[in-house]
């Protein structure tokens, strides 16, 4: 989408786009309300305005807009193709053994137990072995800092999510190769 798109949009229309980068309705909210954006560095910059201050009544509705890590086989599947890229990358990186994507499963839920929510991480590029060694700190942190964790985590992953919405522009047909009838 262009930023031309976007300030185009009706509201309604424009909530559904920001929704589809966060759940939180406040801050969907507050983006729509500072509509029209001059460039993409205007609307990430606006994006992290509107994220501050929310509550975190805000931040756990966001938080629930992600999808739970589910059983070992979506887990085992989700990761499969990552290690390799990281491997590639990393020449250290362990692989995903069916131990770690089990033990992974189970802090997820005993995180989701102790905290309330599910944990949220900004996965990008992080492999399996990874997001356990993030998920193993985490878990150590009382609530409170918790939720300052996720809500930032979030806050990278709402970014990333406008990062692909603008850039995915629809082809545009040239007028000069348009043929009237």
């Amino acid at each position: 989408m262009l930023i031309t798109e976007l300030n185009a949009l009706q509201p309604q229309a424009a909530h559904s786009a920001f929704m589809q980068c966060c759940t939180a309705n406040a801050w969907v909210v507050r983006m729509v309300a500072a509509m029209p954006y001059n460039n993409l560095v205007a609307l990430t910059a606006q994006a992290d305005i509107s994220w501050q201050n929310l509550t975190e009544a805000d931040y756990l509705q966001a938080f629930e807009g992600h999808p739970k890590i589910g059983d070992v086989s979506s887990l085992r599947e989700k990761y499969r193709s990552t290690e390799k890229i990281a491997a590639g990358e990393q020449s250290g990186v362990n692989t995903a053994t069916e131990q770690a994507l089990s033990e992974l499963k189970q802090l997820n839920d005993d995180y989701q137990e102790k905290f309330g929510f599910i944990f949220i991480v900004c996965a990008t590029g992080k492999t399996a072995t990874q997001m356990l060694a993030i998920l193993v700190k985490r878990y150590a942190n009382n609530r409170t800092e918790e939720i300052i964790n996720a809500a930032e985590e979030q806050r990278k992953i709402l970014q990333l999510r406008i990062e692909k919405m603008m850039a995915a522009a629809a082809p545009i047909t040239p007028a000069s190769n348009v043929k009237e009838s």
